[in-house]
């Protein structure tokens, strides 16, 4: 593949990357303004936790996919769903109808942002990967960090709509580049082995169990949906051990490095996206600040975010992962404690430089793992294995906003019963 392919596919999977992972974050300033409008603010926190409980469940799903029938088909499914689900969102008429647009949408994004990787590990080399795959999860960052900033605009000068329209145009411009432009890629050879179909619906059976049990803490229902979570998951690890093509291959976790990877993505996918959803919420409710203001909080995350990505990945050629992926967790816990701290009288600055501390972890160490799990798997198991992990980075955010959603639920019931009896 000559030089102007891989610049114009990368453009493309870039694109789709950053509009698929600004979508986890978008709608956190724009939810008051939604509420308000539509109504349903006991379904507040469904409109995060759709969304991500649907990419979350495909992921691992189109990443096995792509190993045996190829990448760019299961590409431009995932982008044509995800400009669809878009569409809808934005014709929402009430909270059921976009909660339903927003699953759609997560469908396709699930597809999106594994594959985005993936490809990065098919067209280039380790040095390359280095170099390249820093600004990859960079943009990443980028984009679940400038989605609060994004929707706060859109929701102060045009309408909420709009945070959702606004992606079906780029979208199939990057369907476009990576269609014209995909030339010269290998194909997957082999036997095309069967799709692993009994997995597939365990996979989505126990997510879906877990997060809605999760929204209904403290219930009957709860109990029971949380019991099938843990009833399906021992199913799928019995599935997964005997399939042919799993989608989620067990044998990988026998490897320590990856099973420490996947653990670190589902911490730090719960410390993203719990801070992503609910420090706008409580900068715009708490503060008393405008939406937009909210947003630009998480600026410093941003920025230490691209930097410590660009940064850590090409350190890589000098220090070995370990090392950089352990300066990144060290950033991960002072950070996420001091967010632990804060209060009203916490000033904005203090805030801001708490989630910058995040971003730095962020930065050295997602690469960090993301590079040494794709040079040490076999090629025919390079995109399930890419998709796991990305899968554990979004099973670790679908918990955290939703166990934090439980928790403001609570809390904020909690505060209301103590305002109406003191009344």
């Amino acid at each position: 593949m000559n030089q102007r392919r891989i610049v114009l596919i990368t453009l493309g999977i870039m694109t789709s990357l950053f509009l698929a992972s600004m979508e986890s974050t978008v709608v956190s300033t724009a939810m008051p303004t939604i509420v308000a409008q539509l109504g349903g603010l006991e379904s507040y926190s469904w409109v995060f936790a759709i969304y991500m409980l649907t990419s979350t469940t495909v992921g691992p799903i189109f990443g096995r996919l792509s190993d045996i029938y190829g990448r760019r088909p299961l590409y431009l499914v995932a982008i044509g769903v995800f400009m669809l689900g878009s569409l809808f969102c934005g014709l929402a008429q009430n909270m059921p109808q976009l909660i339903a647009a927003r699953a759609v949408q997560g469908l396709g994004a699930g597809g999106l942002l594994p594959l985005a990787f993936i490809i990065v590990g098919d067209i280039f080399t380790f040095e390359q990967r280095a170099k390249v795959q820093g600004l990859f999860s960079g943009v990443w960052g980028i984009s679940s960090v400038l989605g609060p900033l994004i929707g706060g605009f859109f929701v102060d000068s045009v309408g909420w709509q709009w945070i959702f329209l606004i992606n079906i145009v780029p979208a199939a411009l990057a369907a476009v580049l990576v269609y014209v432009a995909w030339q010269g890629v290998p194909q997957p050879t082999g036997p095309k082995l069967a799709i692993d179909y009994a997995g597939s619906a365990l996979l989505i059976i126990s997510v879906s169990s877990l997060l809605l049990g999760l929204n209904e803490l403290g219930t009957l229902q709860s109990s029971v949906l949380l019991a099938l979570a843990a009833a399906t998951l021992a199913g799928l690890i019995w599935v997964e051990s005997r399939a042919a093509a799993p989608i989620i291959p067990l044998g990988l976790f026998r490897d320590r490095m990856f099973a420490v990877a996947c653990a670190h993505g589902v911490l730090v996918g719960w410390a993203l996206f719990g801070s992503m959803s609910y420090v706008p919420l409580f900068v715009q409710g708490v503060l008393g600040t405008t939406a937009t203001e909210a947003g630009s909080t998480l600026t410093p995350m941003l920025m230490a975010w691209v930097i410590a990505s660009i940064i850590g990945s090409r350190l890589l050629l000098q220090f070995s992962y370990r090392s950089i992926a352990i300066s990144g967790m060290a950033g991960l816990v002072v950070g996420g404690f001091l967010m632990t701290q804060i209060g009203v009288d916490t000033s904005r600055i203090m805030l801001m430089f708490n989630l910058a501390l995040l971003g730095i972890g962020m930065g050295l160490s997602i690469p960090a793992f993301l590079i040494a799990v794709q040079s040490t798997v076999a090629k025919s198991q390079l995109g399930a294995a890419t998709a796991t992990l990305q899968f554990s980075r979004n099973i670790g955010g679908t918990l955290g906003v939703s166990v934090l959603g439980v928790i403001l639920s609570m809390r904020l019931a909690a505060y209301l019963r103590e305002a109406g009896s003191s009344g």
